[in-house]
């Protein structure tokens, strides 16, 4: 955990957040500026900066934040889905907390 980021205070329960699932090893929940109707942030526990911070011993980390994407999708009514990792300040990565997007059913309601 990193004291001053965001969704380090979210796993810690610090700040709210609409979750949609929890383990042990991620937790996720509804973004905040949603880009689409359904738009949830797949986020792991481990406090990693990027996904330039990662290497082979955060694999299965990786692997089973991707394999929940299609799950959590359909569960959220997703027939088909987007999924986004921003990389970097030049990537277009606002919370330097590796997250995945997953987000579909055009555009939100505002």
């Amino acid at each position: 955990m990193t004291a001053d980021c965001l969704f380090c205070k979210i796993v810690a329960g610090n700040i709210p957040a609409t979750t949609i699932y929890e383990d042990d090893d991620v937790i996720v929940f509804n973004d905040i500026k949603p880009m689409a109707k359904v738009h949830f942030l797949i986020v792991p526990k481990l406090h990693l900066d990027s996904l330039k911070s990662c290497d082979v011993s955060h694999q299965q980390l990786l692997g089973k934040m991707l394999l929940l994407a299609p799950k959590l999708a359909a569960e959220q009514g997703l027939q088909g889905f987007k999924t986004l990792i921003n990389t970097g300040r030049e990537g277009g990565q606002e919370v330097f907390h590796i997250h995945v997007h997953v987000f579909g059913g055009g555009l939100p309601n505002t």
